[in-house]
């Protein structure tokens, strides 16, 4: 039996392609997902095809279409006249795209870009766009009452003298006229409308976006060990400065060490941290303008990366798996600390609660006590200087007490439940 979706209605309803295959596989890229507060899991429609998935996006853009076109409405509280001229324009846009996919069938065709709605959802500012039409529907909405009030025949013109102002031949003492320009029912003659100002705006800024898109698929590689290279020599800087920031945590170097930490304690004791902050941003600013004017034009410097050794097949699986086995191993960690935390808000283990609640009660009192300016310096001073000559001693000894401390906590129990077949196949 056929099922029935209302898109008109405001349900958080999402439209998106997804992927289907058998036994549940994400295979074949045919397929739509509708998904809504009304339904209980998400409801996918298949449409299959032999080659490609053009059918497929052939109804997902009516369906967005609709949908958009509804929201459009609900958005902007369009009603009367100007509710039908909306859903018109939807309606028409669909029957634009089924007469050209009927007389180029062979033909790719983007209906996407065909309809306005689902355009004005991709185009940088297409909700200005969208703004714009709805405040040009009251304005014709407003000038239909206005008009049928007065009995007028729907056509506008401006007193003579304005007409004259506005064609100059008028100097600046006419600015209190009219400035709309000639207007003539729905037309400024010899002016820009807003619906035409933001269009052109838009225009503009998607060409800038389609360029930039060019050079990020250009920059795409494939193969995560490429990828994290790439990645690797892009934060190369900061990787810089983290190292640099923990060998002066570690004393490495005393001296500058010591430095480091009496330059911070004094910013954050004459409260001058936050401009400490506001320094570092336009210590970046300048730097792109330098950047800007030295490089004179020139073009733009390419990131030069060692490529990794080329992995076969074999190789590369082994690599997913050992990707796989540590992201596995990292979320048990989680879990295994937050079953921790959950044993001891639940005082699974009396003593070892007890002391956790202590030492929360003592950070809440010190938070209340102690003015912020100086809770940031103790809370700085105790993490720089844990391994400085005078502290690492009793640093390594505190730290060993924590662990056990730590590791003699027991976990939460945790009971795994399996979903009854009837369930998991309804």
């Amino acid at each position: 039996m056929p099922k029935k979706y209302d898109l008109s209605d405001d349900l958080k309803q999402i439209v998106k392609p997804e992927l289907t295959g058998p036994w549940g596989t994400r295979l074949f890229d045919k397929a739509i997902m509708y998904k809504s507060t009304s339904l209980s899991e998400p409801v996918v429609m298949e449409f299959p095809e032999l080659k490609g998935h053009a059918r497929r996006d052939y109804w997902l853009a009516i369906v967005r279409e609709i949908l958009y076109v509804h929201r459009f409405i609900k958005k902007f509280q369009i009603t009367g006249v100007e509710r039908d001229e909306a859903l018109s324009m939807a309606v028409l846009g669909i029957l634009r795209i089924q007469a050209i996919r009927e007389l180029s069938s062979s033909v790719p065709l983007r209906c996407e870009d065909l309809l306005m709605f689902n355009l004005c959802d991709q185009l940088p500012g297409g909700d200005l766009i969208l703004e714009a039409l709805a405040n040009r529907s009251s304005m014709r909405e407003l000038d239909r009452t206005n008009s049928y009030n007065d009995g007028g025949g729907g056509m506008y013109s401006i007193s003579s003298l304005a007409m004259i102002s506005n064609l100059g031949f008028f100097g600046s003492g006419s600015n209190n006229l009219n400035e709309a320009g000639l207007v003539v029912g729905e037309i400024a003659v010899g002016e820009i409308s807003s619906l035409e100002r933001v269009v052109k705006e838009s225009r503009n800024s998607y060409e800038k976006v389609v360029v930039a898109q060019a050079t990020v698929d250009e920059v795409k590689v494939d193969g995560i060990d490429t990828n994290m290279a790439v990645m690797k020599e892009l934060l190369f800087p900061l990787i810089e400065v983290g190292k640099w920031l923990l060998s002066l945590a570690y004393w490495d170097n005393p001296l500058h060490s010591s430095i480091f930490c009496l330059a911070i304690t004094y910013i954050i004791c004459r409260g001058l941290l936050g401009y400490a902050f506001a320094f570092g941003l336009v210590f970046l600013a300048v730097f792109m303008v330098l950047n800007k004017y030295l490089s004179g034009g020139k073009s733009i410097h390419e990131v030069k990366v060692v490529a990794p050794p080329v992995m076969n097949t074999m190789e590369q699986l082994l690599a997913v798996q050992n990707a796989i086995s540590q992201a596995e191993g990292f979320i048990q960690d989680t879990n295994i600390v937050l079953l921790k935390l959950r044993g001891l808000m639940m005082s699974i283990y009396p003593q070892a609660s007890e002391k956790f609640s202590v030492a929360l009660f003592l950070s809440a009192l010190m938070l209340v006590l102690v003015p912020s300016k100086y809770m940031l310096l103790m809370v700085f001073l105790e993490t720089f200087t844990r391994y400085s000559p005078l502290r690492k001693a009793s640093t390594e000894r505190w730290m060993r007490r924590l662990r056990e401390w730590w590791f003699s906590i027991p976990a939460a129990p945790v009971v795994l439940e399996r979903e009854k077949e009837d369930k998991k196949r309804k």
